[in-house]
């Protein structure tokens, strides 16, 4: 296990966490599943963000909906109303839940 830091602002951090370790043959997807959700679910009930200046998309979008500051939703779908109205570019990955596009009147 690996710690980087990196984006030093005036509230913190940025860890970067590589763990490499061996998964049954088969299983990797579902046993990366269950550490996402695991590892999610932790730094959301501790007060953290789900998210960083690139990671948005399908990994995370789960957990969207459970950030405690909105603004970060608010700027996403405010992005994607102006930029995409139709919702053609990557259908479904930004915001994969109805709850996102009825919030964001998509």
């Amino acid at each position: 296990m690996v710690l980087k830091k990196s984006n030093f602002l005036l509230d913190g951090a940025a860890p970067y966490w590589t763990v490499i370790a061996v998964g049954n043959a088969g299983r990797q997807v579902e046993e990366w599943d269950c550490i996402k959700k695991a590892v999610s679910d932790v730094l959301l009930s501790e007060g953290a963000t789900i998210t960083h200046h690139h990671a948005v998309g399908r990994d995370h979008a789960p957990w969207y909906m459970h950030e405690k500051d909105t603004l970060l939703l608010r700027a996403l779908m405010s992005g994607k109303r102006t930029l995409d109205p139709n919702m053609i570019m990557n259908p479904g990955v930004l915001f994969p839940h109805a709850e996102f596009r009825s919030m964001c009147k998509l």
